[in-house]
């Protein structure tokens, strides 16, 4: 199963008939097309494309874009508060980029410590991948995966903005700011992501 956000709506390719707003049958490359019509151009907000050969409908899906591969974390003190960024007015995880010869580990600290600038941040397991489209300002339709891991941060807090990257605030958060203020702020992957984090550690 996949979960792609297109412009904050979700599009679900998956094996069965899921409930959601809108459901169609896998029947050819032109059902990827009318799926991505159906969220750019009209009011559904989501989708679900099913089929029993999920694994060939997703590499089918991945040919209508260039892919982007990007790296991040939840990094969480002893506390339990979780780092948040603030970019655009929205409050983000940090995440960005990988670089070419990079392994996706490597990214996801190098990313955290240049936004933030914490240093010596302790990179735990691998969470999972999100996904979500863009297009460029070029017209290049972009598929972006965002790897992400648990990271811990026992330090000092030396924590700033990456100013030239558009960041305006670096943060600490609580559960309950997370919540309140950060979930009603943020990005529908973001909201995933940090939801399935707490869900494997209520376990």
């Amino acid at each position: 199963m996949y979960k792609v956000f297109v412009n904050e709506k979700k599009l679900l390719l998956s094996k069965q008939s899921e409930n959601l707003e809108k459901t169609l049958k896998y029947d050819s490359f032109t059902t990827l097309e009318i799926a991505l019509d159906l969220l750019q151009n009209t009011s559904v907000k989501e989708l679900n494309v099913y089929g029993e050969q999920i694994e060939e409908i997703w590499e089918e899906f991945k040919k209508l874009f260039r892919i982007i591969e990007a790296a991040g974390g939840i990094v969480n003190r002893p506390n339990g508060d979780v780092l948040f960024i603030k970019r655009l007015g929205k409050w983000d995880l940090p995440k960005g980029k990988m670089e070419k010869g990079e392994s996706r580990e490597e990214s996801a600290v190098r990313e955290i410590e240049e936004e933030t600038n914490l240093q010596n941040v302790e990179l735990l397991d691998f969470i999972n991948t999100t996904y979500h489209i863009y297009t460029e300002r070029n017209g290049d339709k972009v598929l972006k995966y965002t790897h992400w891991f648990e990271m811990n941060f026992d330090g000092k807090d030396t924590s700033k903005p990456q100013l030239e990257e558009g960041i305006t605030e670096v943060a600490w958060k609580n559960t309950t700011q997370i919540e309140n203020e950060v979930f009603p702020s943020t990005f529908k992957n973001i909201q995933l992501i940090i939801k399935e984090f707490w869900q494997t550690k209520a376990k």
